[in-house]
């Protein structure tokens, strides 16, 4: 039995340099489900949104057959393919993430946007997808084996290694844009910031920080202090040379 495979866009970054944007044949003695297919290629199944055989969509139990031609598409956020048979419940629409531990800047960042992600310690892997699953949260990570796991529905394999980059990636991918909220999350317990009195938190400032500045806000997790002193500028030139940069500038 022949199968031919097609793979679009980014999910030829987990093909072999000889294998990406051109046709694949494989033979198989006998058929077997399409997602299983697909991951033996090296795909994970979390990185894709259609999958079109001879043209008509099917889901991940489609049995494969002799002489079937595979197109296989990533995840789209912005083009809506409701009428195809997508293969997770519904587009990403209001993100929210999960990290495994090795992401510790990339969520300090993401939450510097404004964006709900947690970091959860010392978690293995099958918390990790546990917490993705029950909490519909996109798990992100640069373990390609952590993709492979039956049970995941949402996840995204981060290319990039330096957490600026990897920031600018995943605003991209998810096309995070239009969905910022800078400096409304806690950067280091991921609570939300409420505006306080500055009397309410003078007993947690030093004295130069009482002088200078009257606005503050604070975690209503942890209780950490924010205001707008230099760091605040730093993070808001970072926000706009990272995020709003087109993509693939530095």
């Amino acid at each position: 039995m022949t199968v031919t495979f097609r793979f679009y866009r980014e999910l030829n970054d987990f093909l072999p340099r000889d294998q990406r944007q051109r046709d694949l044949v494989r033979r198989y003695p006998c058929a077997g489900s399409i997602k299983d297919a697909i991951e033996n290629l090296g795909v994970p199944h979390t990185e894709i949104d259609l999958i079109l055989i001879n043209g008509e969509s099917v889901d991940f139990n489609y049995q494969i057959d002799n002489g079937d031609r595979v197109s296989v598409y990533p995840m789209f956020e912005s083009l809506d393919i409701a009428p195809l048979n997508r293969l997770r419940p519904k587009p990403l629409r209001n993100p929210r993430f999960v990290l495994d531990c090795h992401l510790g800047r990339l969520a300090r960042y993401l939450r510097l946007l404004g964006f709900d992600t947690l970091l959860p310690e010392d978690s293995d892997d099958a918390a990790l997808v546990r917490v993705s699953v029950e909490q519909q949260r996109t798990l992100l990570s640069r373990d390609r084996a952590l993709f492979r796991r039956r049970a995941l529905q949402r996840g995204y394999w981060v290319r990039a290694t330096n957490p600026r980059l990897q920031v600018a990636e995943v605003a991209a991918r998810f096309q995070l844009q239009n969905t910022l909220r800078p400096f409304s999350r806690c950067t280091r317990c991921n609570g939300t910031l409420r505006s306080v009195p500055k009397e309410k938190v003078l007993h947690q400032l030093r004295e130069n920080t009482r002088q200078h500045f009257h606005h503050f806000w604070q975690c209503a997790q942890c209780g950490q202090v924010y205001w707008r002193g230099s760091h605040y500028d730093r993070m808001s030139a970072l926000i706009g040379k990272l995020v709003l940069a087109p993509a693939g500038e530095k």
